[in-house]
């Protein structure tokens, strides 16, 4: 087996053991990433001094004897979100293309202090807006299963990196589904914690109710292992959970005894591809074989999830993205171009005595604030700081988003009765396979339609995940959804280990 093929949990017994070393490791998805990427696009920022020279410092340690972490020397991939201390950080938007953060993201210092190796920053939909990654101001990622796919978003670089065997863990960020949808096309394992499981300081923000940092990987067992290293309680964080934060990778291979899964009756009617539908029945199969109990239960009002879902997301977002100006950070207009612009209009209203024109021009602060977010901002983050906005406005507020709030607390309401009867919620990940790049680009509606099955949990609050369960006729991977109550996250990893022990779907890999 080469070195890029082993799961983390592989190669940390490999590194213990001596059989290899950090910067042998590292060099081997540094090598995978040259060969491969150019044709994927995974990456925007490839690390490569600074991950041979932290993998170098893990290997010192390890020969000296000192106390490691508990990912030592094992390479991560970073979604480009999170901010990290002297290296550009860019939302994968113009706005943000030479921002470098003075500081990092909790999650960043996490992986540090458990001796991970920061090998790079993937790519994304701009401020994690999007289904499908095409929403990138810097770039395509393309599906390693089929390059004229998409790979989901908005995490796509993230998941597209673990299929192409570039790296073995890839962290991504999931406001409505935005690590479980690409995991769902690209065959990989992603999981969404709890809100409030994994700190949010220095995550650059879209939705602050439902953003959330979560692991992604190829199998069940390197996922707890991921979240392990990831979770707990941060100060920096008020909305953090200040929980205790279980041993997740010494429970997962223990198996859940009575365990009743619940199928969603609203999750199988139209709209779902059929393959996708086989394909997760038959994993149900997988767990009625295991001996346990499936049980048909109703959901509502997830039939307004995506309703409520983007009534409350680009609101916040519309809010969160006030800030990026040209004058506080990020990407500022050309001063010169614009006053000289300014200038000329002002003297053509002059000219033709428009005293009205004159009195409705921009001061030149104004005018910098709009071209400055005119040029920073891609259409998809306009389209929902618009609509955002527009929401929020005075005679629209309780019409449309206190509304939305209400729905949402029916949304959770749901999901507290169904946990009564059931243990986890199983169903698709997404209602089709990976979809054709640009077949839905010009209809936002459609994309949208992607988070159908996903956004309901980041509404409520509670951890859900994607993990491979089946291959379409040709030859796209299929996604399976399981969600369990808030902080229930090793309910979800031991289920998911369960299954991964009896198929192989995990193990299926694109010919590249």
């Amino acid at each position: 087996m080469a070195l890029y093929e082993a799961s983390a949990t592989q190669l940390l017994s490999q590194l213990a053991s001596g059989e290899v070393t950090s910067v042998e490791v590292t060099q081997a998805c540094l090598d995978r990433i040259r060969q491969h990427d150019p044709a994927v696009g995974a990456f925007l920022k490839v690390m490569d001094e600074k991950a041979l020279a932290q993998a170098a410092e893990v290997d010192r340690k390890r020969t000296a004897g000192e106390e490691l972490g508990l990912l030592a020397g094992v390479p991560v991939a970073v979604k480009d979100l999170l901010c990290t201390e002297g290296e550009v950080t860019t939302c994968a938007s113009k706005m943000l293309e030479n921002f470098v953060p003075p500081y990092s993201s909790t999650v960043i210092k996490k992986l540090e202090a458990a001796d991970a190796v920061i090998i790079g920053k993937t790519n994304m939909d701009e401020f994690a807006m999007g289904g499908s990654t095409e929403n990138s101001a810097l770039g395509k990622t393309r599906n390693p299963w089929n390059n004229d796919l998409v790979p989901g978003g908005s995490s796509g670089g993230a998941a597209a990196c673990l299929a192409a065997q570039m790296v073995p863990l890839s962290i991504g960020t999931d406001t409505g589904g935005s690590i479980r949808q690409p995991a769902s096309f690209c065959g990989v394992v992603g999981l969404k914690p709890t809100y409030g499981r994994v700190s949010r300081f220095g995550l650059i923000a879209f939705a602050s109710s439902l953003d959330q940092v979560g692991p992604m990987a190829r199998t069940a067992e390197d996922t707890a292992l991921f979240l392990e290293a990831m979770s707990g309680h941060d100060p920096q964080d008020s909305t953090s959970a200040n929980v205790a934060c279980p041993l997740f990778s010494k429970s997962v291979d223990q198996p859940l005894e009575g365990l009743r899964i619940g199928l969603v009756k609203e999750h199988f009617g139209d709209g779902l591809d059929g393959e996708v539908e086989k394909a997760v029945r038959e994993a149900v199969a997988v767990y009625e074989k295991l001996g346990a109990k499936v049980v048909d239960i109703s959901l509502p009002h997830n039939k307004y999830g995506i309703a409520t879902y983007y009534i409350i997301a680009p609101s916040e977002a519309s809010s969160n993205l006030a800030r990026f100006d040209g004058a506080h950070y990020g990407h500022r207009c050309d001063e010169a171009a614009m006053l000289e612009a300014l200038q000329k209009e002002k003297e053509a209203f002059v000219a033709a005595g428009d005293e009205v024109g004159l009195k409705r021009m921009d001061t030149p602060l104004i005018r910098m604030y709009r071209q400055s977010r005119a040029e920073g901002f891609g259409p998809e983050v306009k389209r929902r700081i618009m609509l955002g906005t527009y929401t929020l406005s005075a005679g629209y507020y309780d019409a449309f988003y206190l509304k939305a709030l209400k729905v949402r607390r029916l949304i959770r309401e749901d999901y507290d009765k169904a946990f009564k009867a059931v243990d986890v919620i199983v169903g698709p990940t997404a209602p089709n396979p990976a979809f054709a790049a640009g077949s839905k680009t010009n209809d936002p509606l459609a994309m949208y339609l992607e988070d159908l099955y996903t956004v309901t949990a980041n509404l409520a609050g509670i951890p859900a995940i994607s993990i491979p369960c089946g291959m379409t006729s040709g030859g796209l991977p299929v996604g399976l959804h399981m969600q369990a109550p808030a902080l229930e996250e090793d309910r979800l990893l031991r289920a998911a280990y369960m299954f991964q022990k009896e198929t192989d779907w995990h193990a299926k890999t694109p010919s590249l």
